[in-house]
C-alpha cells in the first residue's frame, strides 16, 4: 500500500479541526491506502495548535508543523511538502467544504500514471464569478496555458513533482503556478464544494490582490513587455502631436494656446510613467528579496514528525 502524505494547512480553524479530524479519521480507516496526516498551523492566533497537539497524542499518524508567524497559505503548503514522506501528497483545507472521498478519485488518477491531479471545483450553469473568468482566462493566456479553465482548489502531486517543487524555493510566488511550470502529465477531478459550517474564509481581498501580482510577475514577462509597448506608443502620439503643432504655428501661424490640453497630457503621461516604475519595481523587489535569502518561512515547533526527518 502506498503512503499519501495529506496536506492541511491551518490558520485559525479551532472551530473545525475536530470534527474535520473526525471524518478524516473515518475516511481513512475505510480506504485501502495508508496515510499520514500533515497539519501545518500558519501562526494561528487561536487555540488551533494546542487541538493539533492533543489530536497528536491520540493519533500516530499526525505530523504537526507550526510556524513562527503567518506567511500564508502558499509558504504552508511549502513546509508541509517538505514535511511529507510519503509517495505523493495531496492538499485538503480544514474548512470541512472539499469532500474527503475526492482524495480517492485523485488517487485513482495517479495511480492510472498521471503525476499531477488537479481538484477543480464545478461551477453549475452560471459558470465562475466575473473575477475569477478574468483572472484564470488572463492566466492561461499570458503566464500558464495549462491552467484548467475553472482553476483549482486541490491537487495531488506524485513524489517526484514534490521533490521538484522543494528544489525551486522560490519566495513570492504562487506554488500552484510552480505545478503547472513543472510540466508533468496532469489531470482534473471535478467536485461539488460544499458550503463554510462554522468560521469565515481568510482568503481576503487583498491575498487575492497579491496572487494575481505574483502569477503574473513570477510565470509572465506581459507586464514588463506591456510598458515597452505602451512607452513607445505614447512617445509616437508626442512626436506625431509635436509634428502638429510645428507646422501650424510656421506655416499656418495656429497660436500656441491651450493651458488645459497641456495639464490632461501631463498628467495622462505623469500616471503612465508612474504605472511603469511600480510595474518595473515589483519585479526589482521580487529580485532584492530573493538576493537576501531569508526563507520562505520558519518552524517554530514540530509535535509527530520522525527522529530522521
Amino acid at each position: 500500500m502506498p503512503l499519501i502524505s495529506i496536506l492541511i494547512p491551518v490558520y485559525n480553524e479551532e472551530d473545525n479541526l475536530p470534527l474535520f479530524y473526525e471524518r478524516l479519521r473515518d475516511f481513512a480507516g475505510t480506504s485501502e491506502d495508508s496515510y499520514e496526516f500533515i497539519f501545518v498551523d500558519d501562526g494561528s492566533e487561536d487555540r488551533s495548535f494546542q487541538i493539533l497537539k492533543d489530536l497528536a497524542t491520540r493519533d500516530s499518524r499526525i505530523r504537526v508543523v507550526r510556524l513562527s508567524r503567518n506567511f500564508g497559505s502558499h509558504a504552508a503548503c511549502l513546509a508541509g511538502l517538505i514535511s511529507s514522506s510519503g509517495e505523493a501528497c495531496v492538499s485538503m483545507p480544514a474548512d470541512l467544504q472539499d469532500p474527503l472521498e475526492l482524495i480517492q478519485r485523485m488517487t485513482a488518477e495517479w495511480k492510472n500514471g498521471y503525476e499531477i491531479v488537479f481538484g477543480v471545483k464545478e461551477t453549475g450553469k452560471r459558470g465562475p464569478r466575473l473575477f475569477q473568468r478574468i483572472y484564470y482566462g488572463m492566466v492561461r493566456k499570458l503566464a500558464l496555458r495549462n491552467m484548467p479553465r475553472t482553476g483549482v482548489d486541490l491537487f495531488f502531486l506524485d513524489r517526484r513533482v514534490v521533490d521538484v517543487i522543494i528544489s525551486i524555493r522560490e519566495k513570492n510566488t504562487s506554488i500552484l503556478g510552480l505545478i503547472l511550470w513543472s510540466g508533468f502529465s496532469q489531470a482534473t477531478v471535478a467536485y461539488k464544494k460544499e458550503p463554510r459550517l462554522r468560521g469565515v474564509s481568510k482568503w481576503t481581498t487583498a491575498k487575492k490582490m497579491k496572487l494575481f501580482i505574483d502569477t503574473f510577475v513570477s510565470f509572465s514577462y506581459f507586464p514588463v513587455r506591456s510598458i515597452s509597448v505602451v512607452g513607445m506608443i505614447v512617445s509616437l502620439l508626442g512626436f506625431l502631436y509635436a509634428i502638429y503643432i510645428i507646422v501650424n504655428r510656421l506655416l499656418f501661424a495656429f497660436p500656441i494656446e491651450g493651458w488645459a490640453s497641456l495639464m490632461v497630457i501631463l498628467l495622462v503621461v505623469s500616471g503612465i510613467q508612474m504605472m511603469m516604475l511600480g510595474i518595473l519595481g515589483e519585479y526589482l523587489w521580487r529580485n532584492f528579496d530573493e538576493s537576501r535569502k531569508r526563507p520562505s518561512f520558519i518552524i517554530k515547533e514540530t509535535v509527530g514528525m520522525k527522529e530522521t526527518e
